[in-house]
């Protein structure tokens, strides 16, 4: 399928979908550092640009428009957080999107506090959107553990079918990994942090692993979002992208609870192969893994893509 591709960030989503048999024809991010580090890894299709100065009709065609719109107005971590917070709002750009190039599918991502915003509300009215926008939506709140990543990681699916199009798709894409395997037939037990990292050498010495530089941020053992000990023998906590340009970014205790974790730890628990290199400070780097969804779930997400476009193929050859 070939893919649209907004709010793309260092291309984690991209990366898993063309790992899975999928183009992406245009990709757009606003953030510098992010541009250069998917223009390195995966190619020069990405724009670097405000979506809202994009005409639509300067975005090529594709079968499917996919994107995490930003998401930390809607993030549990955001105390503040509310339909007026002006991030909010960058959905209907993607709505903008969808109704000018209406493409057959379209795929969204977002934090799990989107759930609960307003009591539920406004997610309730995010699906309404996109239902007057043509499409049928289902939703799914996926655990990236449950997918073979070394880190819990919740978050937001949704996927939408354009209405003239009569088929089903099977939505989320089946899980291959369990926490208690043992009782799940056909299921593979999570990753734990400490295997996933097992054998790296420490931060700052010899060797050809790219971005393996380490925040000096203080180790503390409080029970707050990332200042919690690291059980070697679990999945990570979730990755995430606080912090700023200013302070630094508040990264997970690496699983020995020594000192925090390198960027290069991190982009591993999140799924980005070694040959991945970021661009940017060491903050930079540590945001865009934390802003990125991890290959792996983009990859299994490109096998409902690919079933759709299969059952594509059949409804229009039956039409």
């Amino acid at each position: 399928m070939k893919i649209i591709s907004l709010f793309s960030g260092c291309g984690g989503l991209d990366l898993g979908l063309i790992k899975s048999g999928h183009s992406v024809v245009w990709a757009n991010d606003i953030f510098a550092k992010a541009v250069a580090t998917y223009r390195a890894n995966i190619g020069d299709h990405i724009l670097e640009d405000d979506i809202t100065n994009v005409k639509v009709e300067e975005i090529p065609d594709a079968d499917i428009v996919v994107g995490g719109f930003p998401c930390q107005g809607f993030s549990i971590a955001n105390m503040n957080r509310n339909i007026d917070d002006p991030r909010n709002k960058l959905y209907r750009q993607f709505l903008r999107v969808l109704r000018g190039k209406k493409p057959s599918f379209f795929l969204a991502e977002n934090v799990k506090g989107i759930l609960s915003l307003e009591g539920g509300e406004v997610f309730q009215r995010i699906l309404r959107e996109f239902e007057k926008c043509g499409y049928s939506v289902r939703y799914a709140l996926i655990n990236s553990a449950d997918y073979g990543l070394p880190q819990t990681r919740h978050r937001v699916f949704v996927f939408g079918i354009r209405h003239d199009l009569k088929i089903e798709v099977p939505f989320p894409p089946p899980t291959t990994h369990a926490k208690n395997a043992d009782v799940c037939p056909g299921k593979l037990p999570w990753v734990s942090v400490g295997k996933a990292l097992a054998g790296l050498p420490e931060p700052g010495s010899a060797t050809p692993l790219k971005n393996h530089v380490c925040s000096t941020y203080k180790i503390k053992n409080n029970g707050y979002i990332n200042h919690r000990p690291v059980d070697p023998n679990k999945p990570a906590p979730t990755v995430t992208a606080r912090g700023d340009t200013k302070g630094g970014a508040m990264i997970n205790h690496h699983p020995s609870n020594t000192r925090r974790m390198s960027v290069r730890e991190t982009a591993i628990i999140q799924g980005f192969p070694n040959s991945f290199e970021f661009v940017g400070s060491m903050t930079d780097c540590y945001m865009q893994i934390g802003n990125a969804v991890p290959p792996i779930v983009g990859f299994n997400m490109g096998k409902v893509l690919t079933l759709a476009e299969q059952q594509l193929s059949d409804f229009l050859v039956k039409r």
